[in-house]
């Protein structure tokens, strides 16, 4: 991926290290038509689900848990189809915890929605553990990647809460080789795994005139830890999102 320099500060081309949103309404797309920016998306890490045979190995039984805690939508789609593989019938007594309402919903897919069964939290993990704890009782089983926030395991050890951490997907770097050539004024980042990514797609990148814009301070870490210049940072009090950073940051640097 390139970075040469640009002959001025402004903004025209920006690439996202996440899958394209799905449907015709994103602030990225309203960012795009309101700046006249072209805007590409492109996830710089994807999922893949562990075999049967891989999940096995860590001897871990569904069936000795009688709550399952759901972190993302991945998690709901991993743990469903291991348990459909490994032919695990999950009983209709068993109870599912998930940090978001997005999240219930989409559980929905698998289960029919019970309000006695489903607990939702409002967005953060720490929002669900007032319910986990109601539930202390419960034998929690927690799906994940190979890669969790050590917060999340920490309040649930800090209230010792009996659960189970099992790995049901790994994050994967994605092969990015086809974009060695191509030139962006904005890279934007979510994760560290996205910079990863990055210097392994791109040994030699250096930033240049290119902006980097990211998310979250684990990110904004990452971005300082392998000696690049964060331009544009979310989220702050002043831009929660994103996008409201980006286009604060398009509206000063176009002057």
């Amino acid at each position: 991926m390139s970075s040469e320099a640009k002959t001025n500060n402004k903004v025209k081309t920006i690439l996202v290290s996440q899958p394209k949103p799905e449907g015709d309404k994103s602030p990225y797309f309203d960012l795009a038509k309101k700046f006249k920016l072209k805007i590409d998306f492109r996830p710089f890490i994807h999922v893949e689900g562990l075999s049967a045979q891989e999940f096995r190995k860590q001897r871990i039984q569904v069936l000795d848990h009688s709550a399952i805690i759901f972190t993302s939508r991945n998690a709901v789609d991993h743990f469903f189809r291991l348990c459909g593989e490994s032919r695990v019938t999950v009983p209709e007594t068993m109870k599912y915890f998930c940090m978001s309402e997005a999240i219930a919903y989409y559980l929905q897919k698998y289960v029919v929605y019970r309000k006695r069964k489903i607990f939702v939290g409002e967005r953060r993990f720490s929002d669900l553990m007032p319910l986990i704890k109601k539930h202390g009782g419960e034998r929690f089983l927690l799906p994940s990647a190979d890669k969790l926030k050590e917060d999340i395991t920490r309040q649930l050890e800090d209230s010792e809460i009996s659960f189970t951490r099992a790995i049901f997907y790994r994050t994967v770097i994605s092969d990015l080789s086809d974009l060695e050539e191509v030139k962006y004024d904005m890279l934007v980042f979510f994760s560290p795994s996205g910079i990863k990514s990055l210097f392994h797609n791109f040994p030699s990148f250096v930033q240049g005139e290119t902006k980097i814009a990211a998310y979250g301070t684990t990110t904004h870490k990452a971005i300082e830890e392998h000696s690049l210049r964060l331009d544009c940072s979310a989220p702050t009090p002043d831009y929660p999102s994103m996008t409201a950073a980006i286009a604060s940051y398009v509206k000063g640097a176009g002057k």
